[in-house]
C-alpha cells in the first residue's frame, strides 16, 4: 500500500529560498540512499504555512528512511529553517 509522510510547518519568508535549496539536497540524498520515494510535493497554504507531502511505495520503505534520517545532516539543516512543525504518517486508501 502506498504510504505518505505529511509535514506541516512555517518558514520565515527570508529563509524560504534557503529552505528550497536544502530541501532539494535532502530529497536527492534520500533518493540516492533509500528506495521507494515516489514523489514529494510542497504546497504553500492560504495561511502562509507549508504542507510537504512525501509519497512512498510502502510504509516499510518510508519507515526505514525515517529511522536512518537522524544520521543524515541535511535533515537537521532543513528542519532548522522551519518552525511550528508537525508530522503525520498515513496510508493512501483511495485515489481517483
Amino acid at each position: 500500500m502506498t504510504a505518505v509522510r505529511v509535514h506541516h510547518y512555517a518558514v520565515d519568508p527570508a529563509g524560504l529560498e534557503q529552505l528550497l535549496a536544502r530541501r532539494t539536497e535532502l530529497i536527492a540524498g534520500i533518493r540516492s540512499g533509500f528506495p521507494g520515494l515516489q514523489e514529494t510535493r510542497l504546497t504553500r497554504l492560504d495561511d502562509g504555512t507549508y504542507q510537504d507531502v512525501w509519497r512512498w511505495e510502502t510504509a516499510e520503505l518510508r519507515d526505514a528512511a525515517i529511522a536512518a534520517s537522524a544520521a543524515f545532516p541535511p535533515v537537521a539543516q532543513t528542519l532548522a529553517l522551519t518552525h511550528d512543525a508537525t508530522v503525520q504518517n498515513g496510508d493512501i486508501i483511495d485515489e481517483r
